[in-house]
């Protein structure tokens, strides 16, 4: 199996600082990716119980990520980061598949997968 999704350290200790602070210890990283905003398609980033039967699951820096098998080919050599900055901290995602990306910032294109695009303010 490939791998779609790389978490960088920094990442992955700050998802587990995030899975200890919400009791969610024994849980797994999921990367989505969903319909919507002004380029058609949103990143998704959560936790979940559960490893599904259409799931890929790798263990990055001891952190389980489940991407499943219908949005791996959009994130295929997708690495998810950790910045911190001096106004806070945060993830950031850089997908090679991207197309296009919104003014928002928050959504993007890609030739694998349409989207559903929705109006951005």
């Amino acid at each position: 199996m490939s791998q779609a999704i790389t978490l960088t350290e920094a990442a992955a200790n700050q998802v587990k600082v995030m899975m200890e602070h919400n009791g969610e210890e024994n849980a797994h990283l999921r990367v989505a990716v969903r319909g919507g905003g002004c380029s058609g398609l949103t990143y998704g980033l959560g936790f979940d119980q559960e490893i599904g039967e259409t799931d890929e699951e790798t263990i990055q820096h001891g952190v389980s990520v489940i991407v499943s098998k219908e949005d791996a080919g959009v994130l295929e050599g997708t690495i998810v980061d950790f910045k911190q900055s001096l106004m806070g901290g945060g993830f950031t995602i850089d997908n090679p598949n991207a197309l296009a990306s919104c003014g928002c910032g928050t959504s993007f294109r890609s030739a694998v997968k349409e989207g559903t695009p929705e109006v951005c303010e």
